[in-house]
């Protein structure tokens, strides 16, 4: 993914936020219009209250803006970077009510990103003495994906597909419905032919068999090794032969991690790293 990811993914983000400050605040956030005068102008601090990995900070600085531009936003950290518990990591000034009323939002936002960045980073470490990249999945919160996922590549992993549009993934349902992996794949290789600009093609095998009637096609990308156990994983290893690169998935927790990576594939993927992610306790004060 690239450097600038909300460049890159700006329409994305901005009905995102507006989605989201139009969901949270309605029709007017009657809690602070009932009590904080229209004129009043705050100053107030991020503080974090665990450490972690922020990721967030860039669509915060966003979110301000984009509900009121005159808001002055100073950032006190650097998303990818490692913070303390008692971090300060940014400060807001400007409309009482503005700040008031995006507090959630931001809030809601670097807590869960950076719940996520930090698992990605711990987990990326582990396997940091192999070869093997984490990848994520499209297990990700409904409107909430690009935010998600812009996480994880702060915390060290790489993005999957974005969705089902911009890559292939023949599953085993794929393979079931088609009638065997040779007419699935068949039919993939005349529809890719159509296309004005090629994709991404991860194809499951779930055996043997399927490896082998897989690996002549060359328009497959990537072998997708799911739901197979250490040994299952060697073995088909051993049959592809660095022929495509790998990946394996499925019940792949923290603690089997370290096994699979070691066996040689080139990825892993995990739909843990954004839903079972612990997002970080922060808190927006007053000064």
């Amino acid at each position: 993914m690239p450097k600038d990811y909300y460049a890159q993914h700006q329409n994305q983000f901005e009905e995102f936020i507006d989605s989201a400050l139009k969901e949270d605040i309605g029709s007017g956030d009657h809690s602070s219009l009932s009590c904080i005068d229209p004129e009043s102008k705050s100053l107030a601090v991020l503080h974090c209250k665990q450490e972690g990995i922020l990721a967030g900070l860039d669509l915060a600085a966003q979110i301000f803006n984009r509900f009121d531009p005159q808001l002055e936003f100073t950032p006190l950290s650097v998303d990818g970077s490692k913070i303390e518990s008692g971090a300060h990591v940014f400060k807001i000034e400007g409309r009482t009510q503005s700040i008031l009323a995006t507090e959630r939002l931001v809030l809601n936002t670097l807590q869960r990103m950076s719940g996520i960045a930090s698992l990605t980073h711990r987990l990326t470490q582990k396997i940091a003495h192999t070869s093997c990249n984490l990848l994520d999945t499209r297990k990700t919160t409904p409107n909430f994906r690009y935010a998600e996922k812009w996480a994880v590549h702060i915390g060290g992993g790489i993005n999957h597909r974005m969705g089902l549009f911009d890559a292939l993934m023949i599953k085993d349902n794929h393979v079931d419905f088609c009638g065997g992996m040779l007419p699935t794949l068949q039919k993939t290789e005349t529809y890719m032919k159509g296309l004005d600009s090629p994709l991404e093609v991860v194809v499951e095998c779930r055996t043997i068999e399927e490896i082998e009637q897989t690996l002549p096609f060359s328009f497959v990308s990537r072998i997708l090794l799911d739901n197979h156990t250490v040994p299952e994983l060697i073995q088909a290893l051993t049959i592809i032969q660095g022929e495509k690169p790998t990946e394996a998935s499925g019940n792949i927790t923290e603690e089997n991690l370290v096994s699979v990576a070691e066996t040689g594939v080139d990825f892993i993927s995990m739909g843990t790293l954004t839903y079972d992610a612990k997002s970080i306790d922060m808190s927006l004060k007053a000064v």
